[in-house]
């Protein structure tokens, strides 16, 4: 299955929210046919209304692909529309948090190839990440097919288990509001130094955005970096002996941010 296949059979967007519509963005940019594009959605944006795909109409009836895109508290009302696709040709795409394979198996049907995603909100600039795992009906195919899609949003990795998407969504999945409240705590730390708000926020939002385009543009891992800017007895040690404390530094508190996220994530699963 390749991506001619979408244009061919059409593709289903079950919800079009912020994340279904980054990537809508990031498919119609890449080229992919307004025509090829089925969205349900109760409450399109104008943006979705005006694109030129079909909004809340008749839908194929052989996607190639049906991404499911609705939060996962509606999955429940939202999924059982989809069950006439199940169990065959149509590859189930789901980029929800916390909805495992087999809740999805449960509902669509034990022969329905479906693919697990976690992506993250950087999407929404073509900057995002996503982690994919497919059930035991995906094929090679399938999965080169999401990956695919996906890399219109950002880089993609591919997962060995299923397990491991609970910490994915503790690292990347939650981890741009993460980084987020560190620009929010660096801003709020230079205005306690002097600076004014605006310009300790512009500052602080384009130190975390350097830093970030640096270590992924680098062949040099963080730490390299984070040595060759630090020089001896200087100002950047001084700052590096209170963030990096073994008891009370960033590592200690960063792991424990994790873990949290990581079992509010298991949690979900489990119901």
């Amino acid at each position: 299955m390749n991506l001619e296949q979408i244009e061919q059979r059409g593709m289903v967007l079950l919800g079009c929210g912020k994340m279904g519509s980054a990537m809508l963005r990031g498919w119609l940019a890449d080229g992919l046919s307004t025509q090829a594009v089925s969205v349900l959605d109760p409450f399109p944006s104008a943006w979705l209304n005006e694109c030129g795909v079909r909004v809340n109409q008749e839908l194929p009836t052989n996607p190639a692909l049906v991404l499911i895109a609705v939060k996962p508290q509606m999955m429940g009302d939202a999924l059982p529309q989809m069950q006439a696709l199940g169990n065959g040709d149509s590859v189930f795409l789901s980029v929800a948090a916390g909805v495992t394979l087999a809740n999805f198996s449960s509902v669509l049907g034990p022969k329905t190839p479906i693919i697990r995603a976690m992506p993250n909100t950087p999407a929404a600039v073509g900057a995002g990440i996503t982690a994919l795992i497919g059930n035991a009906e995906t094929t090679p195919d399938h999965l080169d097919m999401a990956e695919a899609l996906l890399r219109a949003v950002g880089q993609v990795v591919r997962l060995d288990n299923e397990d491991q998407m609970d910490a994915v969504t503790g690292v990347s999945g939650s981890g741009p509001a993460y980084v987020f409240h560190m620009i929010e705590a660096l801003a709020a730390a230079g205005q306690a130094q002097g600076l004014g708000a605006d310009l300790a926020m512009q500052l602080a939002k384009a130190t975390v955005a350097g830093a970030g385009q640096l270590a992924a543009a680098s062949e040099e891992t963080p730490s390299e970096l984070r040595v060759n800017v630090t020089s001896p007895n200087g100002t950047t040690q001084a700052g590096l002996e209170v963030l990096m404390d073994e008891k009370h530094g960033l590592g200690p508190l960063m792991s424990k941010t994790v873990a949290a996220a990581t079992a509010r994530s298991k949690e979900l699963a489990n119901g």
